[in-house]
């Protein structure tokens, strides 16, 4: 794929989006590809996570280890949270067919951000309203719980 397919595809990551082209551009540039069979592992549960993959093509089934799972198709971003803190995983990824990722790393992703500080803004207004959000879906459910 070119950097301009690149470009069109972490376009379509809803955060991503967020950044604006120029900065979509040097992600694109300064990321890598890799490529997977069926079978292969993405990352396990507790690795460290320096690093955030968006699906170019096949699809991964991440599974937090506990019955919870999803599919990630292309287009998807897996390991969002890892672009910008350091922790573990908090759950495994298998190839469930020959798929490739944009392998994002979170030195890169943090150099993006402090050179487009409107962007960084952007970035954490959504996730302060994404945590908003999820803070009120949390006692919502409380309350259903308890009635």
């Amino acid at each position: 794929m070119s950097i301009d397919d690149d470009v069109a595809l972490l376009e379509r990551v809803p955060t991503l989006r967020l950044l604006g082209d120029a900065s979509l551009r040097m992600l694109a540039i300064g990321s890598e590809q890799r490529d997977f069979v069926r079978g292969d592992i993405l990352f396990n549960l507790g690795d460290d996570a320096d690093a955030g993959f968006v699906v170019q093509r096949g699809a991964f089934r991440v599974d937090d280890g506990a019955g919870a799972e999803m599919i990630a198709g292309p287009g998807t971003l897996i390991g969002e949270l890892a672009l910008v803190v350091p922790m573990k995983r908090p759950s495994g990824a298998v190839a469930l067919e020959h798929s490739s990722v944009i392998r994002v790393a979170r030195s890169l992703f943090q150099r993006v951000l402090e050179s487009d500080p409107p962007a960084a803004l952007r970035l954490r207004d959504e996730f302060a309203v994404r945590s908003s959000q999820i803070a009120s879906d949390i006692l919502m459910a409380g309350a259903k719980l308890s009635t």
